[in-house]
């Protein structure tokens, strides 16, 4: 198991915490996805490593950033 921490920008709410943890679990190999609103981290559990471009494309499929 790999777990890897990412901080996204503009999530203000439960939705926005709810729209790129849907998108991330679409990603193969994940397992958990869990959400700090107040920091914007996001903590992503996977089988394997991921690509950071595979998590920053579900992140902005559900319209936010991930940040540099």
């Amino acid at each position: 198991m790999a777990e890897t921490k990412y901080t996204v920008t503009g999530m203000t709410c439960g939705h926005c915490a709810a729209s790129v943890t849907e998108e991330i679990n679409k990603i193969d190999g994940v397992s958990d996805v869990a959400v700090d609103l107040p920091s914007g981290a996001v903590t992503v559990t996977s089988d394997a490593s991921l690509s950071e471009a595979a998590v920053r494309s579900a992140v902005e499929v559900a319209g936010y950033e991930l940040a540099q």
